[in-house]
């Protein structure tokens, strides 16, 4: 799963970090061209799955509050923020959405490039670079997204990865409020990408626009939220949480190891 880019105030990344953290599908979600749909989800893996998944390291000191706090998270997802999703799929039409979704991942593209150069990923950098060039000036600050109708494949890092890459262990898994599962090192990671996002982003750069402190996050969240078909306690597996904790290092171990 993975963990989310950072935003201008704690609060509201928390909301935009809980989107990355959700895997699975209950039902089909909407995927952009040129994107391979994940061919195992918690929907799709059963109890007879766990013997295959278990050789996954799972170090999981904090279960009984890691429990509760998935539970926090699932009361949370169904109370506020897919109330919240269902009114933002409402009001804006297909086209609006799909430009939002292509200006939010623009402005991923900061923390990708910025980790892909800490990882001496060249190619990556080199179309990072490319894609954020073409679609901030051609694509309007991203709204369109020419850069990948042109072929210039998008790459996805941020500094849980980069951690991961110099050998960096995940730690303790951790289940964070709102923002979902996590790990020590990707807790870590997100902190560094916020910090970093705060002080590099030129939009946000010595800024006090109240539109882009807190429209920005809000819209990401809910775009995001829109986007992911998860739904708590619908996968028909009674051992969800435990499915979800495997499925998330997997994740984020062949993430670092690509």
């Amino acid at each position: 799963m993975r963990a989310l880019r950072p935003f201008a105030s704690p609060s509201c990344a928390l909301l935009v970090l809980l989107c990355l953290s959700l895997v699975g599908c209950s039902s089909q979600p909407r995927h952009d061209p040129g994107e391979i749909a994940p061919q195992r989800s918690a929907a799709t893996v059963g109890s007879d799955d766990l013997g295959e998944l278990s050789v996954i390291d799972q170090y999981d000191p904090f279960e009984g509050l890691n429990r509760l706090l998935y539970r926090f998270n699932a009361w949370f997802d169904e109370a506020v923020f897919l109330p919240l999703v269902r009114v933002y799929d409402f009001v804006l039409p297909d086209p609006v959405q799909d430009g939002v979704h292509n200006f939010v991942r623009n402005v991923e593209d900061i923390g990708t490039l910025i980790n892909s150069v800490l990882q001496l990923k060249g190619r990556a950098s080199l179309d990072t670079a490319g894609r954020l060039l073409i679609n901030t000036t051609v694509g309007v600050l991203g709204v369109f997204d020419p850069a990948s109708e042109m072929g210039i494949t998008r790459h996805d890092e941020d500094f849980g990865q980069t951690l991961g890459r110099y050998g960096v262990g995940p730690g303790p898994y951790l289940v964070l409020p709102i923002l979902g599962p996590s790990s020590l090192r990707d807790g870590t990671g997100i902190l560094a990408d916020t910090l970093s996002f705060n002080e590099l982003d030129p939009l946000y750069f010595d800024s006090n626009d109240d539109i882009w402190r807190w429209g920005y996050p809000a819209a990401a969240a809910l775009e995001t939220r829109d986007r992911l078909s998860f739904r708590y306690f619908e996968t028909g597996s009674p051992f969800e949480y435990e499915l979800l904790r495997l499925l998330y290092l997997e994740k984020r171990k062949l993430e670092i190891a690509r």
